[in-house]
């Protein structure tokens, strides 16, 4: 079967202002709404895309994280996915341990694709995609913004500082989305209750043979600095002598 397997995260929502612990020791997440990442979730509207054309047969969506990111992959199958794998683990997951278990979900699967967003937006590590396809010894293409399939290849098209990169990889391969690859689909009511009866299977980093490490402590958090406010100018010699002023130039 023509699988494509999505990996995706339980992040912070967007919209949401994140808050630092009076303790310096993390953010707030208590009674904060959580969603899906938004590259991840732009990794599986590729992934549902390119099976609706016909060139894949199932998409399977695949998280890490405590027994309530279920929600998160509830809303992957809302969204389309057929069936979703819940890769339970209550403590923090560094990329190199994602990397290593979702390897493991590989070999069960045996995707001919494997999509993820190019980064997760609460540690921005842009990590995990480099280090799987590193650890399966696959092709990888990062930073799309154009997928398209053709038999045993995939050409990539990716955004680079000098302008767009077109790649050609050999498949099975990983890619990682970007923001501009498309829009996420409204998940409607309807889809929402048919979630509910696709089936979500649930295995630990122990059954999968994957022992966690914690290779990055994190010593202290702090919010950024507040920024002063700005001034209005009115022409080029005012803003000069305000650059003087403040020892710029």
């Amino acid at each position: 079967m023509k699988r494509i397997l999505v990996c995706v995260k339980r992040v912070i929502d967007f919209n949401v202002r994140v808050r630092v612990k009076p303790d310096g020791s993390g953010v707030v997440t208590d009674g904060v709404k959580l969603s899906l990442n938004p590259f991840d979730e732009i990794a599986l509207e590729e992934a549902l895309r390119i099976k609706e054309r016909g060139e894949a047969q199932e998409v399977v969506a695949v998280t890490i994280g405590p027994a309530d990111c279920q929600q998160q992959l509830r809303t992957a199958l809302a969204m389309g996915a057929d069936r979703a794998i819940h890769v339970v683990h209550d403590g923090g997951v560094e990329p190199l341990t994602a990397a290593r278990a979702f390897l493991q979900i590989i070999g069960r699967e045996q995707p001919f694709l494997v999509l993820l967003g190019k980064q997760a937006i609460d540690d921005d590590n842009n990590q995990t995609g480099q280090m799987l396809a590193a650890l399966w010894q696959r092709p990888q293409a990062t930073f799309a913004s154009k997928l398209e399939l053709a038999g045993t290849t995939a050409c990539v098209t990716r955004e680079v500082d000098a302008g767009l990169e077109t790649l050609e990889v050999d498949l099975p391969a990983v890619v990682t989305a970007d923001l501009r690859l498309n829009e996420p689909r409204y998940v409607k009511l309807p889809d929402i209750m048919k979630a509910k009866k696709k089936p979500l299977d649930s295995v630990s980093l122990a059954d999968l043979g994957v022992v966690p490490g914690a290779r990055v402590r994190t010593v202290r958090t702090e919010p950024p600095a507040q920024r002063q406010r700005g001034i209005m100018v009115k022409d080029c010699g005012e803003l000069v002598a305000e650059l003087r002023k403040r020892g710029v130039l």
